[in-house]
């Protein structure tokens, strides 16, 4: 048996990888002169830019979502079933993450002009983990889910501690490893529940046996699980423990604790990363899990997740209102954030009234196009008319599910596309206010919002920039890309029937509005006492900062590209 590998598919990840050892390389063998800093963030940037184009070319290629590493149809196993796809889901999670990494790497290139940080480890780490977030939407197995995701997790913490001798670094690296490591265990203890029940690791499968449309080992052919007392409890606690190990990754209450003092403490690129681009990984495998593998059993996890969205941007909003260092509110900015992006799923669960005449094409499965459905008592048999297609979805294969099912099935494409909007501005808005925070911690040690105080007279340019970002976050015009962010999720919620989940988000976005508006209020209070010390900038710094405004502007001005970019429904 010979596995056959399409190296085009996985070429994202692959160069990444390729440029990692590049890296260490040349780190190795170049003399220690001022110069191979730079040869090392130009490669490195060049590497994701490559990667980039990879991305670009397989969304400009078209056609049907492409697999690799797939099960050989000889084997006695159900046709299709693949570990990696790159569909339209896993395009736009991976140019998400390969832009911000642009603009990540930018801002790396003044952290590392200080000289106290190994400049060769610090690009090889950021690489590997942008492996692992290109290859975690890609990802179509629980095993390579959870790899992926630690690919994610682990360099970060050795990037958090790349400030030798500085107390607050390593505590916060340490912090992070326990929370991390405390993370993968539920989850990995989760995913092994789920695989025990399922007899499977593949989420198109999985997703097959919780409908029932699959036999689970020693269940009789034909039993539906469809949540509450219909699913074993060993089911329930897998799905609640696997659900607990991403909301560890994405700081969402009540696994939040860690993220404030991990922020202060790492390098602010590292900060802006795991704001941005390891929150996307998590809630790419997040969305994965939910959605393509266990979509039957959403009366199970909506509850939870519903119920954790609202307690983390009330939590995260409310701490925020407290703080008096800016990189420590833009950490519980952050937790907000992922609030908001976690509750249309939540809402995606509980449509009322779609109807019921489409069939779930789950990812890589094969099977014969159905004709008749299952259904709930009270719903009436509908033969499926109509095709959704979820993330890792070829043309030709479809599953049939139950029709009690089928509204969440059609409301999940929102819910999804709404989700993957808002992560999309938010990760523009961020990276511009964290490229400022960088470039005024250059001046500023304690980096505290006072610090901010007439900067739009200092540096006009910085501080236009930042007030324009926080006036985005806070979905205020003229930055109305958070505006437009914040009314796709809020429509999905109110469509979705969960009318308490939409007013908490709306007090939410007015408590929100107080700390945005009194930090942007500083920028243009004419600073008072002792003057800062002014540095000239680098280059690279005034880049980073154009970058993420010009993606914040475009969004405020042109949000229908977000739209289209994260419409679920033209996938494949």
């Amino acid at each position: 048996m010979i596995q056959q590998i399409d190296y085009f598919v996985i070429a994202p990840p692959l160069a990444l990888a390729l440029v990692a050892g590049l890296v260490l390389l040349l780190d190795a063998f170049l003399p220690a002169r001022p110069r191979t800093k730079t040869v090392l963030a130009l490669v490195t940037l060049a590497g994701v830019l490559v990667s980039l184009g990879f991305v670009v070319a397989q969304a400009i290629k078209g056609g049907p979502p492409q697999s690799t590493f797939c099960v050989p149809p000889d084997l006695a196993a159900p046709a299709g079933l693949c570990s990696f796809v790159a569909d339209r889901f896993t395009l736009v999670f991976a140019g998400m993450v390969l832009v911000a990494a642009v603009v990540i790497v930018l801002m790396s290139m003044t952290e590392l002009a200080a000289g106290d940080i190994p400049v060769g480890e610090w690009y090889f780490l950021l690489l590997c983990t942008l492996v692992g977030a290109v290859t975690l939407p890609a990802s179509r197995d629980l095993i390579m889910l959870v790899v992926a995701l630690e690919l994610v997790s682990l360099p970060v913490f050795a990037l958090t501690a790349m400030k030798r001798y500085d107390g607050r670094s390593s505590e916060a690296a340490v912090k992070l490893f326990v929370v991390s490591v405390v993370s993968t265990a539920v989850m990995l203890f989760g995913v092994s529940l789920l695989y025990g029940i399922s007899g499977t690791v593949y989420l198109s499968h999985l997703a097959a046996v919780f409908s029932g449309d699959a036999p689970a080992p020693g269940v009789a052919a034909g039993t539906v699980w469809a949540g509450g007392p219909d699913l074993p409890a060993v089911g329930t606690v897998g799905v609640v423990l696997v659900v607990a190990g991403f909301a560890f990754k994405i700081a969402a209450v009540p696994f939040h604790s860690w993220a404030a003092d991990v922020y202060q403490g790492a390098p602010v690129p590292v900060a802006a990363l795991l704001s941005v681009i390891s929150k996307a990984a998590g809630f790419a495998g997040l969305i994965l899990v939910l959605v393509a593998g266990l979509s039957g059993q959403a009366a199970t996890w909506a509850p939870i997740v519903g119920i954790i969205a609202a307690l983390t941007m009330t939590a995260g909003n409310l701490l925020a209102m407290r703080q008096r260092s800016a990189v420590r509110l833009l950490a519980w900015s952050s937790v907000a954030q992922s609030g908001y992006i976690l509750a249309p799923l939540a809402a995606a669960a509980t449509t009322q009234g779609a109807t019921p005449t489409a069939a779930l094409r789950a990812p890589a499965i094969t099977a014969a196009p159905a004709t008749t459905a299952l259904h709930a008592p009270g719903v009436a048999a509908e033969p499926a008319t109509a095709v959704f297609q979820a993330p890792g979805v070829a043309p030709g294969s479809a599953t049939a599910v139950t029709s009690a099912v089928l509204p969440e099935t059609v409301a999940a494409a929102g819910a999804i596309g709404a989700s993957m909007a808002y992560l999309i501005i938010y990760a523009a808005m961020n990276l511009g206010a964290f490229a400022v925070v960088m470039l005024v911690s250059r001046t500023a040690t304690r980096n505290e919002l006072d610090d901010y105080r007439g900067l739009a007279f200092r540096r006009p340019a910085a501080g236009l920039a930042l007030a324009f970002c926080l006036v985005c976050l806070a979905g205020l015009p003229p930055g109305l890309a958070g505006l437009f962010a914040k009314v796709f999720v809020f429509r999905e919620i109110v469509e979705g029937g969960s009318g308490w989940l939409a007013l908490i988000m709306a007090v939410n976005t007015v408590i929100g509005l107080y700390y945005y508006v009194i930090w942007a209020a500083r920028l243009f209070t004419p600073a008072g006492g002792t003057a800062i010390t002014q540095r000239r900038p680098l280059p690279a710094t005034w880049l980073a900062i154009g970058l993420a405004l010009v993606a914040a502007v475009l969004f405020s001005i042109a949000p229908q590209l977000v739209l289209d970019m994260t419409s679920l429904s033209a996938f494949g």
